[in-house]
This record gives C-alpha cells, structure tokens and sequence, in this order.
C-alpha cells in the first residue's frame, strides 16, 4: 500500500497541464508525479527538471538517457523505477534485441563501446558509496564530451530522486509500466515488489 495515495490526473487544471508530458513519454502520468502534485511547486519543480534533463541535446539520445534510468533503477532497487525506465527506453526507439539484452551489454555486439561507457558510468554512480573512479572517467571521456557528461550525469541523478521517492512512498505501478517490466524485466527477477 502506498504511504500517500496519488491525485487524480484530473485533480486540477495545473495537475493536469504538467501531467501532459508524460503522457508523451509513457502513455500515462505516473503516479510518482501524482503523489508530488499534493505540494503543486514540487510536482512542477520535479516535471522542468524532468523536462530539462531529458531534452535532447545531440548525441546522448532519448533512448540511451532511458537505459541509463534503467541502470541507475536496477542499481538502487527501484522496481517502480525499473518498470517505467525499460517502458520509456522502448517508446523512444530501442530495439527489441537490446532491450531483451541490456543485462549482456558488456559483451553484446548491440551495445557500443561509448554506450558502455555510459552504462558502467550509471551504474558507478547509483551505488552508494559512490563507486566512479578514474578508470570510470577515463574511459567516459574517451566516447562523450564535457556537454555530454553532464547530460548523462543529470539524468542519474535524477533518476536518484525518483528511486528515493518511489521506494520510499511504495509508489502503486500502474498497468503499462506493469507490462513492459514483465515483459522486458522478469527474467532478470524483476517483480512488482512494493508497488502493488
């Protein structure tokens, strides 16, 4: 059960103007931003941050920031998290193949030595302690430039808000989040956990 229940999607004119942009990246508002919309600056804080972190910049696609939410997810547990991140990475463009294989990416051919990089970045940086070193940076740098890594890092740190939040509140999972985690995740012991 959740520890606050989210508002309507409709609850009111603001809630449901800020709620619009998800419903492009998944096809619903997540009940995270629901749960945010009880304190509305919060809510609409958290969607431009969102909005900013996520805009495209050039080489750092909307996949990719989407499978680095993914990895950063998985590393601090977040099943909702999980879910929604393996839900977006699939509506933005990557292939079945990669999704199916995004726990091989070290030694599958569909992942590039820079998108590597990235995910072993991600994944690096959720641990706490923080686990980047230079080994980490260096081979980084090699693939993104400063622009890039900034982009990258954003992401995982937002991605670290919304881990604390959702695990925090046991944020219920809604249905289309619900799929792709079952469809993309259950192999690699993905359940609902919490969020029922």
């Amino acid at each position: 059960m959740p520890l606050i229940t989210p508002l309507s999607a409709d609850a009111s004119p603001e809630v449901a103007e800020l709620a619009k942009f998800f419903n492009e990246t998944l096809g619903f508002c997540p009940n995270s931003v629901l749960t945010m919309q009880r304190r509305p600056a919060i809510g609409a804080a958290f969607i431009n941050l969102n909005k900013a972190v996520m805009e495209n910049h050039g080489r750092v696609t909307s996949a990719l920031k989407r499978l680095v939410g993914y990895m950063c997810s998985h590393t601090a547990g977040c099943h909702y998290c999980q879910a929604h991140t393996i839900r977006a990475a699939e509506r933005y463009g990557t292939e079945q193949e990669k999704l199916d294989q995004i726990w091989g990416f070290r030694s599958s051919p569909l992942y590039s030595d820079a998108e590597r990089a990235v995910l072993e970045f991600a994944i690096a940086a959720s641990q706490i302690p923080n686990a980047v070193d230079e080994t980490i940076n260096e081979e980084l740098r090699k693939y993104w430039d400063e622009g890039e890594i900034v982009e990258i890092l954003g992401v995982i740190a937002l991605f670290g808000y919304l881990n604390r939040w959702n695990d925090s509140m046991a944020t219920t999972l809604e249905e289309g989040a619900e799929e792709s985690g079952e469809k993309y995740l259950s192999g690699y012991g993905w359940d609902k956990g919490k969020h029922l």
